[in-house]
């Protein structure tokens, strides 16, 4: 169980629980690519947006790659979540390619991700 932050409610010190979230990303690029140099390119992205802390909030997680979708699976942290789409959103290329990234689904669960997408 990860403990990550304290939230003061009413004088007292309550301890939230940091939960996941998977995220079902779409690569749309004229060449295939890599699901580490996908990862690598949505680390990259998020270090450069939010810096080395920022990045290390984030949790991400490589799961699973799709290749007749063209689809990767990723994890982070729920409290970080908008931060990574920001990130996502500003990927324009990907191993020196021309590439573009785009949330399909977010989900708690992968079955329930698996059934959105």
């Amino acid at each position: 169980m990860w403990l990550r932050e304290y939230v003061l409610w009413e004088g007292e010190q309550v301890i939230k629980r940091e939960k996941r979230r998977y995220l079902a990303l779409e690569v749309a690029s004229e060449q295939s690519v890599d699901e580490r140099v996908v990862l690598d390119a949505v680390q990259a992205s998020v270090r450069r947006l939010f810096g080395e802390y920022g990045a290390s909030k984030t949790n991400l997680k490589l799961i699973t790659y799709i290749p007749e979708k063209h689809q990767v699976v990723i994890c982070c942290s729920h409290f970080m979540l908008e931060k990574v789409r920001a990130a996502i959103a500003s990927i324009m290329e990907v191993n020196g390619e021309t590439a573009a990234m785009h949330v399909v689904g977010v989900s708690g669960t992968l079955k329930a991700l698996s059934k959105k997408t």
